[in-house]
């Protein structure tokens, strides 16, 4: 298996609610105390968060499956459950979370930054939460709603304050060896660079991270080769250095229509995908002049580059020729793109609660005098309710009447017997609709049991 990953799908499920608990308090000579049963403990949430020490999506390809903890059910005496444990994804920083669909949930940029991605399923109240003076000593209790489940993509893209781009075999990674620390695996062949590379590399006062990223040929923005695997490891650099080969032997190549062509790519990127690319500064670097033919390609171009406005210069890697003059090159422009940025506003949790001016619930006709009710809240107390208790059916069917469901319905032209569907579609609940079954209160009967059920 490879040793990098740059993108991934890995399902995610939040850990579901635990039981709330029907109990009563029993003592000698006191049989029926009262109520006493617990609630559930909460399901645990699925958070990702940037951890400095990861760098590769690599994990989630072996263990593309992942689940927090389930909530503990409540038990007597007042006991509540506990919780379930979140479980904590950890991701390299400047990774991108999306629906398996494309649509961006978060984009976590800078250590520490946390998302969480799934919620925990709530846990069922003990049947001493249920109690009311209608209802002194329930017989029931309700159930933990389940966690969130969900297919997300996982998108890597680097953060580095240059991007060195080129075609395969320009010498990007053996510029990268030459200026920083960094040690990539360097060869004579095309698309020897497979990964991202990071370096560090100090010219002054002025640290900066550079990134050689695999080569890029003509049509790479739809695909081609390495394709967009090289072009979202750029869209976050503040400089892009254009690595050009001065002594290619390929026919029809040369740097002036290497450099094209590597713009018209990233202008397509752009077009493609809506990432700034071509307002980024360019820098040009004419590598490989330790080659004479090389010099002497490098001054036939060097006068058209400058015509563009583009700062250039002649390095080696071999020599290391040229590469301070570049590096400073590169933090001057790399420290005034930093104090031009905006101050980086701190990580904080957002909470955006759902608006509440909207209705709690919608009725559908279906078909004849049939009827599908959506919203969150009846969604949520089927998936509470403990169908093989016929007081806690009684119970939902208070609560779906409080919330205006039956005057709905009738406004909605149901009429006695009408087929009603509550909850997700792919496993709804089906009642037959009675208008005149009787209010709250009056079906109660005997602790788990309710005239109106049966």
């Amino acid at each position: 298996m490879a040793e990098f990953a740059d993108q991934a799908e890995v399902r995610v499920r939040a850990g579901s609610g635990g039981n709330g608990c029907a109990s009563v308090h029993r003592e000698k000579f006191k049989p029926l105390g009262g109520p006493n049963g617990g609630n559930g403990g909460r399901g645990g949430d699925i958070i990702i968060e940037v951890d400095p020490g990861i760098a590769t999506l690599l994990d989630f390809h072996r263990r593309p499956v992942r689940k927090a903890g389930d909530g503990r059910a409540g038990s007597g005496s007042f006991r509540n459950g506990a919780n379930g444990e979140d479980l904590v994804l950890k991701v390299p920083d400047g990774t991108v979370v999306k629906t398996a669909d494309g649509e961006e949930l978060a984009d976590l940029i800078g250590t520490g930054t946390r998302y969480v991605a799934a919620e925990g399923g709530r846990g069922g109240l003990g049947n001493a939460a249920l109690a009311s003076m209608k209802r002194k000593a329930p017989g029931f209790a309700l159930r933990g709603e389940p966690g969130a489940e969900l297919e997300l993509v996982l998108e890597l893209k680097t953060v580095a304050d240059a991007g060195l781009v080129g075609y395969p075999n320009a010498g990007k990674s053996s510029l990268i060896a030459a200026m920083s620390a960094a040690r990539p695996k360097i060869a004579s062949y095309p698309f020897t660079t497979l990964t991202p590379n990071l370096g560090v590399v100090e010219a002054g006062e002025v640290q900066f991270v550079v990134a050689d990223v695999p080569g890029l040929i003509p049509g790479a923005s739809k695909g081609k080769g390495l394709g967009l695997d090289f072009l979202r490891h750029v869209e976050r650099c503040r400089v892009l250095v254009h690595v050009l080969d001065c002594a290619t032997e390929e026919p029809g190549r040369d740097p002036v229509s290497d450099l094209d062509a590597l713009e018209a790519e990233l202008a397509a990127y752009e077009e493609l995908t809506g990432a700034r690319m071509t307002d980024r500064p360019r820098i040009v670097a004419l590598n490989k002049v330790d080659i004479p033919a090389a010099r002497e390609l490098a001054d036939l171009v060097e006068p058209e580059f400058e015509a563009r406005g583009l700062p250039v210069h002649r390095v080696s890697a071999a020599t290391t020729e040229g590469l301070r003059d570049l590096a400073f090159t590169m933090a001057n422009v790399i420290a005034a793109a930093r104090a031009a940025a905006p101050p980086p506003e701190p990580t904080r949790l957002v909470l955006r609660p759902e608006p509440v001016a909207g209705p709690a619930f919608e009725v559908v006709p279906a078909g004849e005098n049939t009827f599908v009710i959506r919203g969150d809240k009846p969604r949520r107390w089927i998936l509470q309710t403990d169908f093989s208790n016929d007081e806690a059916v009684g119970y939902l069917a208070d609560r779906l009447a409080k919330l205006g469901i039956e005057e709905a319905l009738a406004k909605a032209g149901a009429t006695p017997g009408a087929e009603v569907l509550i909850g997700d579609e792919d496993n709804a609940v089906v009642f037959d609709w009675d208008p005149d079954l009787p209010a709250e209160g009056a079906g109660l009967g005997p602790r788990g049991t309710d005239r109106r059920v049966g």
